[in-house]
């Protein structure tokens, strides 16, 4: 949603590509690891979503098409979203809303292009719709549209991108069942869309149809969505969450939902945030990873399945991208290496079986990932490597 969301989305996440490009050279890579490259998918393929051009879902890794400029990936329910190095946007899977934007509802199981715009920036993906911004900064949304999670004034869904107001401020996004996030280029976070459980963080739970401003903070930094809530970084480290708090997911040692941003502990030192469906991940600036939140398929990665409902520290490693999924987890390491954990049943970790995992496992051998995606909402891995 950005689950598949997600986000740089999910993932890694969507929402923290940017971030990440400048880690690429943190102690223990075995050189810079590769801002573009291959695309590889797994897991189900019921709708396409895989983009090989099949329907049958895959437990190991598999290329999509031979391109080797794809640069950042996002996935909703069912279908995905990618950007190449020259600012093109391709879309595969299913289309029932429109929510690939090329125009039609006909479900692809190849990339088709959305539209001819060559300035794409960031791309994430909700339930059936996404949002992305161009590097002019505006802001488009495309597919199913319904409680207003487009962003346009309406509840109308569109199978093109149509321009979300005429701001050019926007710089990242997050998208999660029917609601969506941005931050602008001044630091202040937007939200819009279904308000269920609070998740737009305005203490309420009203539906908005265009964007409305979270708080007065002027120092968001990350942003990243679950199914109904949402986890953002400040730029001081401090890290949020507000929405459905149920099995813990929010971080805040209960079950409770806020309908306003609620602070997880005390820390100042977090990195990156990914939000799954229900669980949630972050990393710490010492390249930690830490889980909170249901782990009935051992998706936190803390070899067992009790749930969390504050944060706990994932083994001992160091890692550099996140990405939950709907019970799973894709990770990538400082040093290169694709790891996952949780339910396997469609062969979601990559690892060539369908046997789930309650800890990290290596998926091939290969150590040059650079980006990762989930479709938080359903079961797919995506991952880009040279």
């Amino acid at each position: 949603m950005a689950e598949e969301w997600r986000q740089y989305s999910g993932r890694w996440n969507l929402q923290t590509q940017g971030q990440a490009a400048g880690a690429f050279n943190w102690p223990g890579a075995a050189g810079p690891l590769p801002t573009s490259g291959k695309l590889y998918a797994w897991g189900r393929n019921q709708s396409g979503q895989l983009g090989d051009g099949t329907t049958v879902n895959k437990s190991s890794p598999v290329q999509v098409g031979a391109l080797t400029t794809w640069t950042s990936i996002s996935a909703g329910l069912s279908f995905t979203i990618a950007k190449t190095t020259g600012g093109t946007l391709w879309a595969w899977g299913d289309n029932y809303y429109g929510q690939l934007g090329d125009g039609t509802t006909a479900n692809k199981s190849s990339p088709v292009q959305v539209g001819a715009l060559t300035t794409w920036a960031s791309v994430a993906s909700g339930t059936a719709f996404s949002i992305a911004t161009t590097t002019d900064g505006k802001l488009y949304a495309w597919g199913y549209n319904y409680g207003g999670n487009l962003g346009v004034g309406n509840t109308t869904s569109y199978s093109s991108p149509v321009q979300v107001g005429a701001l050019t401020t926007w710089s990242k996004v997050g998208a999660g069942n029917y609601h969506a996030v941005a931050i602008k280029t001044d630091g202040t976070l937007w939200t819009w869309g279904f308000g269920e459980y609070g998740v737009l963080g305005q203490g309420n739970t009203t539906n908005y149809s265009s964007p409305v401003q979270v708080g007065a903070l002027t120092t968001w930094s990350e942003v990243s969505s679950g199914f109904a809530f949402i986890l953002a970084k400040t730029t001081d480290g401090r890290l949020y969450a507000w929405g459905q708090g149920d099995q813990g997911k929010l971080g805040q040692g209960n079950t409770t939902s806020y309908s306003s941003p609620v602070q997880i502990g005390a820390l100042t030192t977090w990195n990156t945030v990914a939000a799954g469906k229900n669980h949630s991940l972050a990393t710490a600036t010492d390249n930690t990873l830490w889980a909170w939140g249901p782990n009935g398929y051992g998706q936190l990665g803390t070899s067992n399945t009790t749930s969390y409902s504050s944060p706990v520290q994932v083994g001992s490693g160091t890692w550099l991208g996140l990405s939950p999924s709907k019970e799973s987890t894709v990770a990538i390491t400082t040093d290169g290496k694709l790891y996952a954990w949780g339910a396997n049943d469609v062969g979601q970790l990559g690892d060539g079986t369908t046997v789930g995992k309650n800890s990290p496992v290596q998926i091939g051998s290969l150590t040059r990932w650079g980006v990762t995606a989930t479709e938080p909402m359903n079961t797919s891995g995506y991952g880009i490597s040279d």
